[in-house]
């Protein structure tokens, strides 16, 4: 019972997501109900079986005015795919300052990127372009549907048609 769950709100937009027991049981206590399910797999006790959800709707609207994603470590080096932003290698993994913090830059989406050691030493206190780096992307903040949808590292084929729609509305 590893899977996930996604949940939706009431207008169908996503929440978040959340483990196969806690959706079981939103649905079991009619706080929610079963949109789609995975094919063929059901959770059973002695007597009965049920459908084991993959996407579920809860009940009542939940007003949330912003949901964004944390800006952390963890985060900006999924955003970047885990790879030296500079030089594509996956090893020694730091933070770097697009624009250094001695030149007055701040710690946010679009200033930091992921960047292996070696290179983060030859960049300094120096702008990319100084040290002679081109970034392979620009860092950018992540929407919510679109962390969700990209890097969470959960997501279900059950999902898509619920993360496309979000994406483009």
């Amino acid at each position: 019972m590893n899977k996930r769950v996604l949940v939706l709100n009431q207008d169908y937009t996503p929440l978040t997501v959340c483990s196969i027991q806690r959706a079981f049981l939103l649905i079991f206590l009619q706080k929610a109900e079963l949109v789609s399910q995975f094919d063929g797999q059901f959770l059973r006790t002695v007597t009965r079986h049920f459908p084991k959800p993959a996407v579920i709707r809860i009940g009542k609207y939940i007003n949330i005015p912003y949901k964004g994603v944390e800006l952390s470590r963890q985060n900006v080096f999924k955003r970047d795919s885990y790879q030296c932003q500079y030089c594509g290698t996956e090893k020694e993994l730091t933070l770097d300052h697009v624009l250094p913090r001695s030149r007055k830059g701040r710690s946010s989406w679009t200033n930091l990127v992921t960047a292996c050691k070696s290179c983060n030493t030859r960049k300094g206190d120096s702008l990319p372009e100084e040290a002679g780096f081109i970034l392979k992307a620009q860092p950018y903040k992540p929407s919510f549907i679109l962390f969700l949808r990209d890097f969470s590292g959960y997501i279900q084929e059950e999902w898509r048609p619920f993360l496309t729609k979000a994406r483009s509305a």
